[in-house]
């Protein structure tokens, strides 16, 4: 898996704390991915050559991080028939809440998978579940990734039990 797999784009550069929850996700699971800075609104003519040119590129799932209108995500979609996730992010006087309905409320055939506000990494798994489904070590790394989750919540749960019953 050398060559990059997955795009991850944001509106701004405010937006890179947020996002890079889900390069940090994408790296664990060793999925090489690149990041842009892309805004549907102020730079349109980049953000469709990116996703026009997404598949010849080699790259399998967008992922799209936009606050308040968040039409990033949309105008990916509207461009490539990739699948795209959208992250709404956290932004402005709805907290987030007005760029989670403009993610979510695609029009039909043009449809993005939304995470929710400010859901980078969950946007990343989906993507790791994505691209699972061609390459099996990704398919490893999450169901190991998952088991270590399971034992990591039973000893959690252990050690509360074990804490309630000392008292």
């Amino acid at each position: 898996m050398g060559k990059t797999l997955v795009g991850i784009l944001m509106g701004s550069e405010s937006d890179l704390p947020v996002m890079e929850k889900a390069a940090e996700v994408l790296k664990e699971m060793g999925v090489p991915y690149e990041m842009e800075i892309s805004s549907a609104h102020r730079m349109p003519e980049k953000t469709a050559h990116y996703a026009k040119t997404a598949r010849e590129r080699g790259i399998e799932v967008l992922i799209a991080g936009a606050g308040m209108a968040a039409h990033l995500a949309g105008v990916l979609a509207a461009h490539t028939t990739l699948p795209v996730i959208g992250v709404p992010l956290k932004s402005g006087a709805l907290n987030g809440v007005d760029a989670l309905f403009s993610t979510v409320q695609m029009p039909s055939g043009v449809p993005v998978a939304t995470v929710g506000i400010d859901g980078a990494k969950n946007a990343a798994y989906l993507a790791c579940e994505i691209l699972s489904i061609k390459y099996p070590e990704i398919a490893k790394k999450l169901e190991d990734y998952r088991e270590r989750m399971r034992k990591d919540l039973e000893e959690r749960a252990k050690v509360l039990k074990d804490r309630a019953h000392d008292e």
